[in-house]
This record gives structure tokens, C-alpha cells and sequence, in this order.
């Protein structure tokens, strides 16, 4: 079976940065829904669209086709009062943008800490960077109805959320 429009594809892969620094490699398989259920970055999901089992590729993205452009405003520094005490470099928090006017809330991870203030980032830690992504796929089967129906995999034995 060849990955196609509704098929659950699953794979392998590792990700580099532009200097070819090893970034993340899955000791397990990945599965995602094919043709358009946002499972996938779209390049990727284009380069693996006729493949078969076994099947390689590789797939170059510049920031716009993966983790976006690093964005400086996302950068906030709050009241070291607004955390809990024992907040540290690293933490993630999820909340909105001071200057957003909607509800959608996003992760912030932390990036400094003082006595006074906590700066935290709101960009993905991978934003403003150029990745390769190799994958080998390793499993190609027909979506379920229901997997159709709710636009992701489910897990064997189950729907999970």
C-alpha cells in the first residue's frame, strides 16, 4: 500500500539543524493521518505522499515551513511575584500574550530568573531555525472511519485523547 489521501502512515525519523547537529531521533515509530489533517509538517507530508513501506526521504524546511520565524515579542519579563516560589530556567507555563485580545493561550518556557523578574519565551525552542527531517516509513495502512471522522490515529485497542 502506498501513502495516499485517508491512509495512517507510520515512521521513523530524526531531525538536524542546519549545522547537521542531531536534534531528535524516535526510537518509536510515529503515526500520523495523511492528506491534510495538520499531523505532519505539510513539506514532509508532501515528500511522503506515494511512498511505500521502507520507503525514505528526507525534506529541508526553512522556519516559515516548520516552527515559524523567531518572534521577539514573545519575549515577556513579569513580576518574580506572579510565579511560584520554587520556578526555575526551563519551566513551562501555559497563558496568553500581554498583547493578544483573544483567549488562545500558548506555552511559555523560562528563561531567566531574579530576584525581581521572570522573563519567559513564547516562541517554539525550534522557531527561526532551518531543520532537515529524515524519516523511513515503517507502517501504511487505511484511516478507520472514526479516525477520519475525528482527524487523527487512534491508538490500538482505543480512542485516546
Amino acid at each position: 500500500m502506498k501513502v495516499a489521501k485517508d491512509t495512517v502512515v507510520s515512521l521513523n525519523y530524526e531531525l538536524f539543524d542546519s549545522t547537521g547537529e542531531l536534534l531528535e531521533k524516535v526510537e518509536e515509530q510515529i503515526s500520523y493521518l495523511h492528506g491534510g489533517y495538520d499531523g505532519i509538517f505539510p513539506l514532509v507530508e508532501e515528500a511522503l505522499h506515494g511512498k511505500a513501506i521502507g520507503d525514505q526521504c528526507s525534506v529541508t524546511m526553512r522556519p516559515d515551513d516548520a516552527f515559524g520565524e523567531y518572534d521577539h515579542s514573545l519575549i515577556e519579563v513579569e513580576p518574580r511575584s506572579s510565579f511560584p516560589k520554587e520556578v526555575a530556567v526551563g519551566m513551562q507555563f501555559e497563558g496568553a500574550p500581554e498583547a493578544s485580545d483573544d483567549e488562545d493561550f500558548m506555552l511559555f518556557t523560562v528563561v531567566e530568573v531574579t530576584d525581581d523578574e521572570v522573563t519567559v519565551d513564547g516562541n517554539h525552542p525550534l522557531a527561526g531555525k532551518t531543520l532537515t527531517f529524515n524519516c523511513t516509513v515503517t507502517g501504511v495502512r487505511p484511516a478507520t472511519g472514526e479516525e477520519l471522522e475525528h482527524g487523527h490515529v487512534h491508538e490500538p485497542g482505543g480512542h485516546m485523547h
